[in-house]
């Protein structure tokens, strides 16, 4: 695949969600997983320190072999996906491919240096918290939404031409 336009994007939002989420995390460990405590921010949002052995809101966190391997390993299918469709995605589809795989990328590295991911935006309304989460997980949320969006509203955006130098994302 050359590097056009398009490649360019993806690589570049992937990696500044990366980095965002990476300096995010490091920070989060220094602040409140040593030692561990809950940061009040808003009657509705915490800062607190989750360690998630599992995926998505604990899934699998039983089978931390699964976890371990297959995981990884398919983040990494996906992400290769994403990059080869590339070329035929619309610009919202390449934003999302950058999104999902800056935010899954950022994970695995998490399951590759700790065994498990770092978690700490805690929200909650009258006693009842959403899972813990992370930018990396914002991302990857926001990246599968757009792309969800894309395939059922249909594109007003089309792919780029061939040599991937129009279609800037608006």
């Amino acid at each position: 695949m050359s590097w056009n336009a398009s490649t360019k994007r993806f690589l570049s939002i992937a990696g500044v969600v990366l980095l965002v989420d990476i300096v995010t995390k490091q920070w989060i460990l220094a602040l409140i997983f040593e030692p561990p405590r809950i940061l009040e921010v808003t009657p509705f949002f915490n800062l607190a320190p989750v360690w998630n052995p599992g995926v998505s809101f604990g899934v699998l966190a039983g089978n931390p072999l699964l976890v371990k391997i297959a995981v990884p390993l398919l983040a990494l299918a996906v992400i290769w996906w994403l990059w080869r469709q590339l070329p035929s995605l619309g610009r919202w589809q390449q934003l999302a491919a950058g999104l999902i795989s800056g935010g899954a990328i950022g994970n695995v590295i998490d399951r590759l240096v700790y065994g498990r991911v770092v978690d700490f935006v805690d929200l909650h309304l009258a006693g009842w918290h959403w899972p813990a989460f992370n930018v990396a997980d914002s991302a990857l949320s926001i990246g599968v939404v757009l792309w969800l969006y894309e395939m059922i509203a249909g594109s007003k955006n089309p792919p780029p031409d061939r040599d991937g130098e129009t279609g800037e994302i608006s």
